[in-house]
């Protein structure tokens, strides 16, 4: 569901009108992310290159042809990355375009269908986030001036304790496994160095449940972020990357985490059937072997 939102959005892709099955693509080239860099057939290093050309290949045909028809607007994300290839001060080239279209699908839908499901899992294990988290939604709707509008974007920055909540998840969760940073120069760390050239792999989980950082770690608890700016990548948080390399797609998931939660805590109530176990994959981060199963009723008025 959300990588055909996801989709959509970008770029709007339709499965049904095209051959080209973008979310297999995806599939392929996120299973051999992190594999043994054997290019041979079968292997989940090449079916991970293979999918990420024919993600890429159908992404920059569809943008070939929307820059042939400039007449006809779709008002999607490639719509403006079109107008800033158009400027005359632009840097944005057809590659670097192919590179931003290709990266938030997949920033977009993998952290924020891993992150919904732990959040869901969350929520319905602490009574009071869950308590504060809809009063603050059920707030929104209260001030809501036109009562059959959607969710304006004045509505959606006073999300407070909802970010908090999506921190906190993205903290627990540990959605992204690891980091990998090139070192450019010779760096001294505690009487170590590391050579310029090496690769550096940053684990995520390492500062996310580290005592000095977060206190009682390994306990749901939304309010430590309180006060805090509702930063997506810091020493102390790093579920969207870090530095200048932040995740591509972190303030779109973020947007979609915020609006399917409202919807969620103002319109339903969930009791969990089955499932809900996680295990966490350097190559996929976290997986859910079997499944995470709820029973969703409407809320009564």
């Amino acid at each position: 569901m959300m990588f055909d939102f996801t989709a959509k959005m970008i770029c709007n892709y339709d499965e049904s009108k095209t051959p080209e099955k973008l979310k297999e693509n995806y599939s392929a080239f996120l299973s051999g992310l992190i594999s043994f860099p054997l290019n041979i057939p079968g292997t989940s290093y090449w079916k991970c290159l293979k999918g990420r050309e024919r993600a890429r290949k159908t992404l920059r045909n569809m943008l070939l042809e929307r820059l042939a028809s400039p007449e006809r607007e779709h008002k999607d994300i490639m719509d403006f990355i079109i107008q800033e290839m158009k400027k005359d001060d632009t840097i944005v080239t057809e590659e670097i375009a192919v590179d931003l279209l290709f990266g938030l699908p997949f920033g977009a839908n993998e952290t924020t269908s891993s992150t919904l499901i732990f959040a869901v899992q969350y929520l319905g294990s602490h009574p009071s986030a869950l308590a504060e988290i809809t009063r603050e939604h059920e707030s929104i709707l209260r001030n809501r001036k036109q009562k059959d509008s959607g969710i304006t974007w004045e509505e959606y920055k006073s999300m407070s304790f909802t970010m908090m909540v999506v921190n906190e998840t993205v903290r627990m969760g540990s959605i992204l496994p690891s980091i990998f940073r090139k070192v450019d120069k010779d760096i001294e760390i505690k009487g170590y160095t590391i050579p310029a050239g090496w690769m550096v792999l940053v684990s995520p989980p390492a500062a996310h449940f580290n005592p000095n950082v977060h206190k009682d770690p390994h306990v749901f608890n939304p309010w430590r972020w309180q006060g805090q700016e509702p930063t997506s990548g810091s020493n102390a948080l790093m579920g969207f990357g870090g530095g200048i390399k932040l995740c591509a797609g972190v303030d779109f998931a973020k947007l979609q985490i915020a609006i399917f939660l409202h919807h969620l805590v103002t319109k339903y109530r969930w009791e969990v059937i089955k499932g809900g176990e996680v295990v966490w994959r350097q190559s996929t981060g976290p997986i859910f072997p079997n499944g995470f199963h709820v029973r969703i009723s409407e809320k009564t008025k």
